[in-house]
């Protein structure tokens, strides 16, 4: 583990303006950070010394193109934008007080706030990742219900590589060898790379995210790492800090980290299961009785996944690549049945006392952003919760018999999306608009690579 990371202050939570300015200059803080996520949950935003970042931070926030909500993971920017203003106006960045930690792989003390985006009247940009998940949040308010959610993330660790028409190599463990065959749940497995993930921790700690169990996954140097269960504004935000804390981790020890949902061909790929419940103004689960038997509002909850996550699958698998994961001979699934303990469903119900009933959203990959990742599955929910319909029967056999029942490609996905009206009225039809604004600019960049399968067989085949 390095020193700097050991040594690392954890940041309190801060309310107030006066709370950060104290802290800020007390630690000598020369640099902050200050962080957007984008439509791919990617970090836009400025590095800001610290008195210009005080000065910004009491004149209201930072100013930055709007069209930075609009850029693909390429960082090309989408043209003629039927959301964006055609002059490319500024917006807002409006650093959350509450969101500021540390970056500990820094020698220099530098820290990171979360922004929200707002316009220049004060509104916020409703388009934006986290103005979204704020919104969905706010509709459960509004109902007398909040809902608790705790992420599950998968990544791989691989070989570094500069050149990426080569496929991605295991790297190299403590042993001094390459892990071969699947050691899903492996001890052992998991020790190769303890120096790495002991530095995970320690970052996840000087930054304020909460992480849990850690389990070696059924790919080669494939990890699972669990958040403990809290406010989902507050665990997108870990999500989001905690892929960048991973890849720094995994370079300092000379390899790559990926959240990509399907980085090797053959091998499972990496998802984010969402484990999510609701309580009411009482703090008592809606999904229970007391007795410990299933709510109507469970099954009404379970429903609205059923009918709504096919249609949002571009939302919770937002690149060509997570589509590959979703495959019959994957342990990913591919469909949205619903068991108890199932994990050949789309949705699981875990077994689980009556205080901590809940139902994991199993569909969505780790490359997914987990602001939209977990709005979409509160949204699909809740409006299942509106409807009171009934889901489908549970499921207790292997559901990947059952048969694909999601969308096979992202253009597939982006229309089914496009077309959903209860979806577009729960998220606002301009969010909706950007979204597929930007993942049709992805396909449209995607679409003009010659793969090397097409050299492959085509080449001297045709």
């Amino acid at each position: 583990m390095s020193d700097h990371s050991s040594e690392a202050e954890v940041a309190p939570v801060l309310t107030t303006t006066d709370d950060i300015v104290v802290w800020l200059r007390e630690r000598v803080i020369d640099e902050i950070e200050c962080l957007v996520p984008d439509m791919n949950g990617m970090m836009r935003g400025k590095i800001v010394p610290r008195e210009d970042f005080i000065s910004a931070l009491r004149s209201g926030g930072l100013r930055l193109p709007e069209t930075i909500l609009l850029q693909a993971v390429s960082g090309d920017t989408v043209n003629d934008t039927k959301v964006a203003a055609e002059t490319d106006r500024d917006i807002v960045a409006v650093p959350d007080v509450s969101s500021v930690r540390i970056v500990p792989w820094y020698e220099e003390p530098t820290a990171q706030v979360i922004c929200d985006c707002v316009q220049s009247d004060g509104t916020m940009v409703d388009y934006a990742p986290r103005s979204v998940l704020k919104h969905i949040l706010s509709m459960y308010a509004e109902k007398g219900l909040r809902p608790i959610v705790a992420p599950e993330l998968e990544f791989y660790l691989v070989e570094k590589s500069a050149d990426p028409d080569v496929q991605l190599s295991v790297p190299v463990g403590i042993s001094g060898r390459k892990e071969s065959g699947r050691q899903a749940y492996g001890i052992e497995a998991a020790n190769e790379f303890d120096p790495c993930v002991e530095d995970i921790y320690a970052y996840c700690e000087a930054s304020r995210i909460n992480i849990g169990t850690m389990a070696h996954e059924a790919g080669p140097a494939q990890i699972e790492m669990n958040f403990k269960h809290g406010e989902p504004l507050e665990l997108a935000d870990q999500v989001f800090l905690f892929k960048r804390a991973v890849r720094k981790a995994a370079i300092a020890h000379n390899m790559y980290a990926t959240f990509m949902a399907q980085p090797h061909q053959g091998e499972p790929g990496s998802a984010m299961h969402v484990h999510q419940s609701v309580l009411d103004k009482k703090g008592v689960n809606i999904f229970s009785h007391a007795d410990g038997t299933d709510s109507p509002r469970l099954a009404h909850f379970i429903a609205g996944l059923q009918n709504y996550v096919p249609s949002a699958m571009a939302l919770v698998c937002p690149n060509v690549n997570a589509f590959r994961r979703i495959r019959m001979e994957s342990d990913a699934p591919i469909n949205v049945h619903w068991g108890r303990d199932n994990r050949t469903c789309g949705l699981r119900v875990p077994d689980s006392n009556a205080a901590a009933r809940r139902v994991e959203n199993r569909v969505a990959g780790a490359d997914a952003n987990p602001y939209l990742c977990i709005a979409t599955t509160l949204a699909c929910g809740l409006i299942g919760l509106e409807e009171a319909r009934e889901p489908e029967a549970e499921v207790t056999i292997d559901a990947h018999t059952l048969g694909v029942a999601l969308p096979a490609h992202i253009q597939d996905a982006l229309q089914e999306l496009s077309g959903c009206e209860p979806l577009r009225h729960i998220f606002g039809h301009r969010f909706i608009d950007a979204f597929i604004e930007v993942k049709t600019l992805e396909w449209q960049l995607y679409n003009r690579v010659i793969s090397s399968w097409e050299r492959e067989y085509l080449l001297l085949n045709v």
